[in-house]
């Protein structure tokens, strides 16, 4: 096919270099040959452009011509250079070959610039055209860069290797777990966030690859420890993983069956998974038991903090036999309708210190006490009222809160009668 003639070093006419697209230069005349194409990119990277757009030009250019490497399932044939060569298998091959070698090697060094998805599907050509080992490094150095990022479907990488068993290539899983393990023990990955994602892509995998009745126990074992123990939040999907293995391996012996048991936390596991776990038939006698354990210790704790936060510990709670762990949301629900009643309370007890305080003032104030002077009661009278009437607050109300002092209407009474009625002060009593 005829080259069309394009300048060493091509311009962007209408766009800067750094709002360029990967798609406005685009031609399939100029991208059918690969010399022309390194030699295109060559001018572009010339030009300061961003990597991750320089990334997006060769995910592309890849996708366009090579749809192995192209995430959409259905390709348009009529764009693919190697499906429609007429060419021997192995002619073909050869072309794959240098052609994802090429790409390897005028990928921007910048990390990110190229989607993981995307290296593993290259990754996955490479292993299977065969390339050189250099190369092959260089990918999975590039994946373990950004493992966090990649998806379940794109790990499912097939074997290619004749000496390999299993339907998938575990052992490349296993390198890329342990080489992006050591990269975050180096500071190179900050925050446990990446690893958490990839302790959960781990567990999915195992799940899926423990299918295979040619997946061997020490390679299991080997990438469900490959990851510390704090990179998982929960350990249910390990104790799926690790039932899936024992149900599609009946033929597991009792001491490999506590081994792989050995590998779940059951402090971390769900009260879900717990249950799940306590009427599994294919796990150990002693591995049932250890969960049962775990969450009677977490019941306990759940009793006594309960207990100590509220200031009085339940009885009830711990000699229940039907007693549950309860959910995380059922905590949160008490805790907050703990938290209320104790506002309440508080406001409760502010409101009658504030009603105690006027009725103080209101008592003490000239006019409360001077109003019945319309009785014109001599002083001498007056003095005796008030003796009688501190005598009985002492005798009758003498204790209790809010009460030790008289109403202007028992006042009243008083004043009038000299006395206060016998009846009258029971009741008040």
């Amino acid at each position: 096919m005829k080259k069309i003639a394009y300048p060493e070093s091509v311009t962007f006419p209408g766009k800067p270099p750094s709002q360029f697209s990967s798609e406005c230069w685009f031609d399939d005349a100029c991208i059918l040959d690969m010399d022309y194409f390194v030699k295109t990119l060559a001018g572009i990277k010339a030009k300061d452009v961003r990597p991750d757009l320089i990334g997006s030009i060769i995910t592309h250019y890849a996708s366009r011509w090579l749809p192995d490497l192209s995430a959409n399932d259905m390709i348009d044939k009529g764009l693919t250079q190697f499906e429609e060569s007429p060419e021997s298998v192995t002619a073909s091959w050869m072309k794959k070959r240098f052609f994802v070698e090429t790409l390897v090697g005028v990928l921007p060094p910048e990390k990110d610039s190229i989607p993981c998805n995307f290296l593993l599907r290259l990754l996955r050509t490479a292993n299977m055209v065969g390339v050189e080992p250099t190369y092959r490094v260089e990918l999975e150095k590039r994946i373990a860069w950004q493992l966090d990022q990649a998806s379940l479907k794109e790990w499912m990488i097939p074997s290619f290797s004749h000496t390999c068993g299993t339907l998938l290539d575990v052992e490349l899983v296993i390198r890329l777990v342990k080489r992006f393990v050591n990269l975050d023990s180096e500071g190179v990955k900050s925050g446990c966030a990446a690893l958490i994602k990839v302790a959960k892509l781990v567990d999915s995998y195992l799940a899926e690859a423990a299918v295979d009745a040619s997946l061997s126990l020490s390679e299991f074992v080997e990438l469900a420890g490959a990851l510390p123990d704090h990179a998982r939040a929960t350990d249910d999907g390990l104790y799926r993983a690790i039932d899936t293995y024992l149900k599609a391996h009946p033929s597991v012996s009792k001491q490999d069956r506590k081994g792989l048991c050995l590998l779940i936390d059951s402090r971390k596991l769900t009260p879900e998974a717990s249950l799940h776990a306590a009427q599994n038939e294919r796990l150990p006698v002693r591995a049932v038991i250890q969960v049962l354990f775990s969450e009677q210790n977490k019941l306990n704790r759940h009793i006594d903090w309960s207990g100590s936060f509220s200031g009085t510990r339940s009885l009830m709670g711990g000699s229940d036999p039907s007693a549950r762990c309860h959910s995380k949301r059922e905590i949160n629900a008490q805790h907050l309708e703990i938290k209320r009643l104790k506002e309440d309370v508080y406001k409760l007890q502010s409101q009658c210190n504030s009603m105690q305080v006027q009725m103080e003032k209101l008592l003490e104030k000239k006019k409360g006490i001077f109003k019945w002077k319309m009785f014109a009661l001599p002083l001498s009278s007056f003095s005796k009222s008030v003796s009688i009437l501190e005598n009985n607050t002492k005798e009758g109300f003498e204790g209790e809160v809010g009460f030790g002092r008289q109403t202007p209407i028992d006042m009243k009474t008083r004043l009038v009668k000299g006395k206060t009625p016998r009846k009258l002060r029971k009741s008040v009593s």
